[in-house]
């Protein structure tokens, strides 16, 4: 078993990153033409990201900035979970959250992609909100990170590469 390669899955954000693209959301969503007197803002709440305007257009323009910037900083948007403009009293709102870590039936659909078009000798392993997997051939390994490169359900990297 010491003859195994493995590395993990897992799926991860800079909050560091996060806070610096809301900052230059903030700057900019202050500075434009477009934005002033129409109550436009994004800021956390809590866990949460909140973007606030007084229009649906609006506030789907200040979440268009936000995303454009935590791109900027290679985030990517598949770990951005933005929900639907919604009316509060004046203003529309749209609530967003950070997904961090690979949520079970993501990892069961990665496990089931690698049993049925990975390599054969590979063995994959939910580890609460990871995935580990192993193999005797480091080219298996490699095959299976090129393959899951474009998983399109979830911002993966790929670490402890042994």
């Amino acid at each position: 078993m010491a003859s195994d390669s493995s590395f993990d899955v897992v799926s991860k954000v800079d909050k560091q990153e996060v806070a610096n693209a809301m900052n230059q959301a903030q700057k900019e969503i202050a500075q434009r033409y477009d934005f002033k007197g129409v109550g436009a803002d994004v800021d956390f709440s809590g866990e949460k990201i909140l973007m606030k305007a007084n229009s649906e257009e609006r506030v789907n323009a200040v979440l268009d900035v936000f995303q454009s910037k935590l791109v900027k900083r290679n985030i990517s948007l598949k770990s951005l979970d933005a929900g639907e403009p919604f009316a509060s009293g004046k203003e529309y709102r749209i609530e967003a959250s950070i997904k961090e870590g690979i949520e079970q039936d993501v990892a069961k659909k990665i496990t089931k992609l690698l049993r049925d078009e990975g390599p054969k000798g590979v063995k994959a392993q939910i580890q609460g909100d990871e995935l580990r997997v192993s193999s005797k051939s480091r080219d298996d390994l490699q095959e299976v990170i090129a393959m899951l490169k474009d998983f399109p359900d979830a911002a993966l990297q790929f670490v402890n590469y042994r």
